[in-house]
């Protein structure tokens, strides 16, 4: 994703008109230093924290994540996942937090997003 940030930047020739305090040569640095970061694989898989709350729980149940707990009404950690994901609700990222189904998911972000930003261009990976 920052890949396509730093293309996107350059073809728009940000360096040649950002404000003075504006340190692109840094900026550039950090999107290298995020892309190098591992994208989380899943509770299951190894991603996230060592001592997760909601990996703990996620071993127990055998499920992969949080999105496929079937008791997540009543879950003790939906504080913790509500603060963990926040900032990419924020955002308007994808983020599941309950088992749904993904493909009407997709549909309804999808629609929400062309409504949103007529001439956008959406890159959906379908893995």
């Amino acid at each position: 994703m920052t890949e396509r940030y730093q293309e996107t930047i350059g073809a728009y020739g940000l360096q040649e008109w950002v404000p003075n305090d504006f340190n692109y040569k840094e900026f550039l640095n950090g999107l290298t230093s995020i892309r190098k970061m591992p994208l989380c694989s899943g509770c299951l898989k190894g991603g996230g924290r060592d001592n997760c709350e909601m990996k703990g729980c996620a071993l127990d149940k055998n499920i992969d994540g949080c999105s496929e707990c079937h008791e997540f009404s009543k879950c003790k950690h939906v504080e913790i996942l509500h603060k963990m994901r926040s900032g990419a609700l924020a955002a308007g990222l994808f983020v599941t937090i309950e088992d749904i189904d993904r493909q009407q998911l997709i549909e309804k972000w999808t629609a929400e997003l062309k409504s949103q930003w007529p001439n956008c261009i959406l890159f959906m990976n379908r893995e």
